[in-house]
């Protein structure tokens, strides 16, 4: 009986565990051949696709191989390579788009106060700048008219367990400024803590991370309060609430939880304090009414766009109007079952007494509510469009996955230019990005169906460049996955899975250059650990 053929790459994965690496921040592993010579390095002239569809994230190593001014650090000269994006990762790429975008969404929550006159004030620390700045947006770029940024910058680290408070007491301290301030009439901050450390396996400090958002969620809500500004209370979506796989090893992804939305208003006292009977909220509504509800609080008209409903109304009215603090827990997911809830394992006496003693409800924050297919996790891209459009987007995942139902991904124009190139110029194909059975940022479904589609089109020269990333998925996932991948180029008969990186290393949004070198080395020079 013949030997099972070795998969060379998911063996170096399981290699490098061994030495103590994890998916996320594994170094490069390279395939090389018989001689000990790199196999698959991007050159000039060859034709990529970068499948992945979140787009923030993949916006540094794009510029890489596209950017003919890059000067982050040192290329070499005239080394563009032919680029297809999944989506549009940011406009003024020179690489063609797959899947377009929609359009900037119209008269979303800024723009609207924008257009009567009132400012509006967003805090939050650069690691979640993006999704504050432009998903909450509708996906526009700019400010809109009376909306300022205060962005706090984040740290630069390896390894945020290390650090569960980030940046928060700036970030706090930034937000009570802005509420004191009369001239402001919605301030909307992000403390990103639990999402970000929600996603390192460490539970001690995802613990510290949740009870350091609770203290400076009970900082901030009786400062607005003593400044006469009312306060909605929500998150983008779940997270360690549910922590844990049913056999105890660590979800470190997002959840499929809902999440709380408290009204606070400023000139009602409490309904009880801390240890007041807990009542569990009624699921009431999802994410897109939250912008119709800060609107109406602010007496400002809800536009005929949002289809979400106003669920909380203030008790009186108040001369001079009202102001607003809109406040996004990050991560912050409701389940009422206490195992595996990180949560519940935490000390969250302000947020307990602000759900007891305030309106609150629950909001879905996942799946179809969200524009994402059904069944699937809540994500910040989706959550904050939601949050800012009060009206639900189809997201791009879903987009591409009706697609392939409907086999128009096998006839998208961008991914028949590269592959009809490569065939032309006699140079490969190179794939490259996310290695996940589901992940905000791709799929090995694309994955898989860009290699069917090679093989259709008659490409004979297909590299796969695979970024791993331990969110939402078990242990030593990668290596799996890296094997499945090896299989399907073995019974496509066309492809060689050639390099294996961390997503730390290759998606970044920090400029942190020195991280995105280390990609570009290994996709280019065949700079990593060698397997073959």
């Amino acid at each position: 009986m013949a030997s099972e053929k070795k998969h060379v790459m998911a063996e170096g994965v399981r290699c490098a565990y061994s030495n103590g690496e994890e998916d996320e921040a594994m170094n490069p592993i390279v395939l090389e051949d018989e001689t000990g010579n790199p196999v698959g390095r991007i050159a000039a002239g060859d034709y990529v696709i970068f499948y992945d569809i979140r787009g923030e994230r993949e916006i540094q190593l794009t510029e890489c191989f596209t950017d003919r001014s890059f000067s982050h650090f040192e290329i070499a000269a005239g080394h563009q390579a032919n680029f297809v994006t999944m989506i549009e990762y940011a406009p003024g790429l020179d690489a063609k788009t797959a899947f377009p975008p929609q359009g900037v969404l119209k008269n979303t929550l800024c723009e609207a106060l924008g257009k009567a006159c009132k400012k509006v004030v967003k805090v939050v620390e650069t690691e979640k700048a993006v999704h504050l700045g432009f998903f909450l947006n509708g996906k526009s770029q700019e400010p809109f008219p009376n909306e300022h940024r205060n962005f706090i910058h984040s740290r630069k680290v390896d390894d945020y367990g290390e650090h569960p408070h980030m940046e928060i007491d700036k970030v706090a301290d930034a937000v009570k400024k802005e509420v004191a301030d009369p001239e402001n009439d919605l301030v909307i901050a992000n403390f990103a803590n639990m999402d970000v450390i929600g996603h390192v396996e460490n539970k001690e400090a995802v613990i510290a991370a949740v009870e350091k958002v609770d203290s400076c969620v009970g900082d901030v809500v009786e400062h607005a309060r003593s400044s006469g500004v009312d306060i909605l209370i929500t998150a983008d979506h779940g997270s360690v609430e549910k922590w844990y796989y049913p056999d105890g090893t660590a979800d470190t992804g997002h959840s499929d939880s809902p999440v709380p939305f408290i009204y606070i208003d400023s000139q009602n006292r409490d309904k009880g304090g801390i240890g007041a009977p807990f009542n569990e909220p009624e699921l009431k509504g999802n994410l897109t009414d939250v912008a119709p509800t800060a609107l109406g609080i602010l007496g400002v008209a809800i536009p005929s766009e949002m289809t979400g409903q106003q669920l909380f109304q203030p008790e009186s009215e108040k001369v001079g109007g009202r102001r607003l603090l809109l406040l996004i827990v990050d991560g912050w997911g409701h389940n009422s079952i206490k195992e595996g809830n990180l949560i519940t394992a935490s000390k969250t006496p302000n947020m307990d007494r602000l759900l007891a003693g305030h309106h609150s409800v629950l909001l879905q924050a996942s799946g179809e509510a969200v524009g994402m297919p059904d069944g699937t996790v809540g994500n910040s891209e989706a959550g904050h469009l939601h949050i800012g459009s009060g009206r639900t987007v189809y997201s791009d995942r879903l987009r591409i996955d009706r697609s392939l139902k409907d086999r128009s991904f096998f006839r998208n124009e961008a991914f028949l230019w590269a592959m009809k190139g490569a065939i032309k110029d006699k140079k490969p194909l190179h794939l490259l990005g996310i290695i996940s059975f589901y992940s905000s940022h791709g799929s090995l479904d694309h994955l898989f169906a860009l290699l069917r589609m090679a093989k259709e089109q008659g490409v004979p020269e297909v590299y796969i460049h695979g970024l791993l990333g331990r969110r939402g998925e078990r242990p030593e996932a990668g290596a799996a996955y890296m094997e499945d991948v090896e299989k399907e180029t073995e019974r496509l008969q066309l492809g060689k899975a050639s390099t294996v990186i961390g997503r730390h290393w290759a998606l970044d949004r920090e400029q942190n250059w020195d991280r995105i070198e280390k990609t570009y080395r290994a996709l280019v020079f065949g700079e990593g650990n060698r397997v073959g």
